[in-house]
């Protein structure tokens, strides 16, 4: 099964999303994170009243966790559960 053509589309089109969205979110979060540590200013510079940058982007970084999760889920349901399907499908028929 896992040297089959079908199987081998499926594993390209995951790593296709996954390895860009995990590096995606590896810079932006690992960039706050040294962003607060050593440019404390910046991150304590006001927006609106007592909203900061440092505020500001803390709270990005769950919309940015909520917006992947759903972009995946969106990807995962268009793309990779239809395939997955057929896949199993023709596990199944050949093991008749």
């Amino acid at each position: 099964m896992q040297q089959s053509p079908e199987f081998r589309d499926l594993r390209r089109r995951l790593k296709w999303f996954i390895f860009p969205a995990t590096a995606f979110f590896l810079i932006w979060y690992l960039g706050y994170v040294a962003i607060a540590a050593y440019a404390r200013d910046f991150m304590a510079q006001p927006l609106i009243g007592e909203i900061n940058v440092g505020l500001v982007m803390g709270v990005g970084q769950f919309v940015t966790t909520l917006g992947l999760t759903a972009l995946y889920v969106r990807f995962a349901r268009r793309r990779v559960d239809p395939e997955v399907d057929r896949i199993r499908q023709d596990a199944g028929e050949s093991d008749q």
